[in-house]
């Protein structure tokens, strides 16, 4: 009788285990603040940070109401612009609220920045004694602009509105 193979399933062992990194757990996860993207937005613009586990019914909800309403603010105005910014796995669900907006709401200029941000991630070993270790991530993220009033069409990650016919 000749010998079994190990079977595949057995050779696999998660890298965490061979590594010996399987007693550490993320403790926190800390942004760095980095510089705005975005040139030129009004002082009243609504900005709406989407994370990983945000609802997008609730985003849009919230800035499709504030957009529509005919309420003003205490200078007389209206909302006129509001700035979806995600990163990591945000990022999808950004372009994702972005994209339904601009066809709930008619007219929308766009500004589209991406860019790089760091992400501090404190790991602690749940070995007694042991220091804690700080990991720093980059990861991408994007800021849009979605403007009633026109912007600069010669800005870089401009897009004008869209016709009805292209909807």
């Amino acid at each position: 009788m000749e010998p079994q193979p190990p079977s595949f399933s057995q050779n696999l062992q998660p890298a965490s285990s061979k590594l010996g990194q399987s007693h550490f757990r993320r403790v926190s996860c800390t942004e760095e603040s980095s510089h705005y993207p975005i040139p030129s937005t009004a002082a009243d613009v609504l900005h709406m940070r989407v994370k990983e586990g945000s609802k997008i019914h609730n985003l849009l909800r919230l800035v499709t109401a504030r957009l529509q309403e005919e309420r003003r603010d205490s200078s007389g105005r209206s909302l006129r612009q509001v700035v979806f910014t995600g990163s990591g796995r945000g990022l999808t669900k950004t372009i994702t609220c972005v994209e339904i907006l601009k066809r709930k709401i008619g007219g929308l200029h766009q500004l589209n920045k991406l860019y790089y941000k760091t992400v501090n991630e404190v790991w602690e070993n749940a070995q007694q004694g042991a220091p804690a270790v700080t990991v720093p991530k980059t990861v991408p993220a994007i800021s849009i602009l979605l403007s009633k009033d026109p912007l600069d069409p010669q800005e870089p990650g401009y897009q004008p509105p869209e016709t009805q016919k292209s909807m």
